[in-house]
C-alpha cells in the first residue's frame, strides 16, 4: 500500500500548529496539508495542563494570533479561555478538518532523490504503523515532553504518607479542600498554583530554594477594552498588540542595560504589595539579574494578596528529606503537609523526540546550527515553530509561519524542490542555543542545536529585528541553498 502524500505535514495541533494551518491556507492555498496530533484532542499545552488556575504568563494581545483578534475582557487569560480561542480559530477557518488525531510521529527520513520526507507514525493506542510523505515538514510540537514533567529525586519521598502530584499530570479526582499544601518551586506554575489553591486549602506554602522576580500586572487591559468599544475589532487589537510588544521590548532592553534599576523597581512593587513587615530580601530578591531567567507575572497581584491574608506563605530553604508527615528542611524546620505539588519544571525535548534521517544518515540535532530560530543546518525542508523566551510565544511563531510560506512560494516560482540551510562562513563562532540560566533549560541544553554569533544563525530574541529578517529580508541570504529542480534530479 503506497503512502499518502502531502505537500506539507504539520506536527502538533496546539497554538503553533493551528497558526501554521491558517498561514498555509492564506499564503499557499494550493498546498495539500495535514496536521498530525499525537493526542486525541487539540490545544496542546492548553489542553494538557489542568492544574488549578492554569493561565498564560503573557498577555493575550501578543499570545493571540496576528490574524485573529482576542476579544475577551481579560488580557491575562485562563487556560480554558485560551483553549476555546485556539479551537474556535481552528473551526472558523476550517483548520480542524485537517487534523488527524492519535498520530504520533516517530521518525522522518529525507530523500534528496525524491525531494520528500517519509514520515513514520504510530496510530492510536495499538501503535499501528502508518507512513505518510510530504515535501515540507513543519514541526509545531512544542519544546517539552508531554509524557511527564520533571521531578527531582527527593530523599525520603517514599516515607511521605500524603499525596505527591506534578502539575503536568494533575489528577481529575484531587480534592485538596481543607488540606495543608506545599508547592515546591517558584516559577510561573508555582506562582499560579499558590493563589488558586489558597481559598480551598487549609494553607498553601510555596517552598523555594531561591527567589524569582515576580511582577504584578492588571488582569484586564483598560486601554484595549476602551479601544474595542470605539474602533473596529482588528484595528483595536492591532494597536494594543503593538503597544504591548513595544512595552515588553522596552522593559527587556532596560533590564539588560540597567539591571540594578529594574531590580529596584520590581522589588519596590513587591514591598508595596506585601507591606514593610514582610522579608522581601529573603523571599523575593533573586541572586541573578532580571531576565537572566523568565520574569513571573501575577495578575492583579493575586499571589501577594494570598500571602497577605495569611492563606499562603513563602519558605526559602533547601529540602533535607521528606518525612511521613511532610518535608524536613536543611534549617531543621519541618513543614507538615497532606499534599505536595512538585512544580519543578519540564523535560525539554527537541522536535518532540522524533528521529531524523537525511539521505540515510541519522542527524544529531545538537551538532547542527539553528537557522533564523527555525531551521537546522544540513536538514532540508524542515522548520520548527519556537517562540521567544522574553516575549509571547506566538509572536515568533507567526513570523516563522510567514517565512515558511515565503520559502514554499519561492521554490514554486523557481521550480525547485529543496531548501537547505548551509553554514559556509568559516569565521562563524558557535554559542549555546539559548542564553537562559533557568534549571529546566540548563538540564537539557546539550540536546539542542547551537546558534552562531551572527545572522542568520544568531537568535536575537527581538520581534522587531525578526520582522525585518523574516518578513522583509531576502530569501537568498547566502546561507539558504536552493536546489533539486522539479524537472530533473539534484
Amino acid at each position: 500500500m503506497s503512502a499518502e502524500q502531502f505537500d506539507v505535514l504539520i506536527v502538533g495541533a496546539g497554538l503553533s500548529g493551528i497558526g501554521a494551518g491558517y498561514h498555509l491556507q492564506a499564503h499557499c492555498p494550493g498546498k495539500r496539508y495535514a496536521i498530525l496530533e499525537g493526542r486525541d484532542s487539540s490545544g496542546g499545552t492548553w489542553d494538557l495542563f489542568r492544574y488549578p488556575g492554569i493561565r498564560s504568563d503573557s498577555d493575550m494581545y501578543t499570545l493571540g494570533y496576528s490574524f485573529q483578534p482576542w476579544t475577551e475582557a481579560k488580557a491575562i487569560a485562563d487556560g480554558p479561555a485560551i483553549l476555546k480561542y485556539v479551537r474556535d480559530t481552528a473551526r472558523q477557518f476550517g483548520i480542524d478538518q485537517h487534523i488527524r488525531y492519535g498520530h504520533r510521529v516517530k521518525r522522518a527520513a529525507w530523500s534528496t532523490t525524491d525531494a520528500r520526507w517519509t514520515v513514520e507514525v504510530e496510530l492510536g493506542q495499538a501503535k499501528e504503523p502508518v507512513t505518510l510523505t510530504c515535501g515540507f515538514l513543519f514541526m509545531c510540537s512544542g519544546y517539552y515532553s508531554y509524557e511527564q514533567g520533571y521531578t527531582p529525586s527527593f530523599p525520603g519521598i517514599e516515607h511521605f504518607k500524603g499525596r505527591v502530584v506534578h502539575p503536568q499530570d494533575w489528577p481529575s479526582d484531587l480534592d485538596y479542600t481543607g488540606q495543608r499544601v506545599v508547592v515546591i518551586g517558584s516559577g510561573a506554575t508555582a506562582v499560579t498554583l499558590v493563589p488558586s489553591m489558597a481559598p480551598k486549602a487549609a494553607h498553601v506554602t510555596m517552598l523555594q530554594r531561591s527567589p524569582t522576580y515576580v511582577i504584578s500586572r492588571p488582569a484586564q487591559d483598560k486601554l484595549a477594552n476602551a479601544l474595542r468599544r470605539h474602533l473596529p475589532g482588528k484595528l483595536a487589537y492591532g494597536i494594543t498588540r503593538w503597544k504591548n510588544v513595544l512595552l515588553g521590548m522596552l522593559f527587556f532592553r532596560l533590564s539588560k542595560r540597567r539591571p540594578d534599576r529594574v531590580k529596584a523597581l520590581i522589588l519596590k512593587g513587591v514591598r508595596h504589595a506585601l507591606g514593610p513587615d514582610f522579608d522581601v530580601a529573603k523571599h523575593f530578591t533573586p541572586s541573578y539579574k532580571p531576565w537572566d531567567q523568565r520574569v513571573c507575572l501575577v495578575p492583579d497581584g493575586d499571589l501577594f494578596k494570598a500571602i497577605k491574608t495569611g492563606r499562603a506563605s513563602v519558605v526559602t530553604d533547601h529540602i533535607d528529606t521528606f518525612t511521613d508527615k511532610g518535608i524536613k528542611l536543611k534549617s531543621g524546620a519541618e513543614i507538615e503537609a497532606d499534599l505536595v505539588v512538585t512544580a519543578t519544571g519540564l523535560n525539554l525535548l527537541v522536535l518532540g523526540g522524533m528521529e531524523i534521517v537525511v539521505d540515510g544518515q541519522a542527524v544529531d540535532l545538537s551538532k547542527t546550527l539553528n537557522y533564523k530560530g527555525m531551521m537546522y543546518s544540513g536538514v532540508p525542508n524542515l522548520a520548527s515553530a519556537f517562540g521567544y523566551t522574553n516575549a509571547s510565544w506566538t509572536l515568533k511563531c507567526d513570523l516563522t509561519c510567514e517565512y515558511v510560506c515565503r520559502l514554499l512560494q519561492h521554490m514554486d516560482q523557481k521550480g525547485l524542490r529543496q531548501c537547505t540551510p548551509r553554514n559556509n562562513d568559516p569565521t562563524l563562532k558557535t554559542e549555546p542555543w539559548i542564553d537562559f540560566t533557568s534549571g529546566y533549560v540548563q538540564r537539557s541544553l546539550q540536546k539542542f542545536p547551537q546558534q552562531g554569533n551572527k545572522a542568520p544563525w544568531k537568535l536575537h530574541q527581538n520581534y522587531a529585528l525578526d520582522i525585518v529578517s523574516l518578513r522583509l529580508g531576502s530569501i537568498n541570504d547566502g546561507a539558504m541553498e536552493f536546489s533539486n529542480p522539479a524537472t530533473g534530479r539534484a
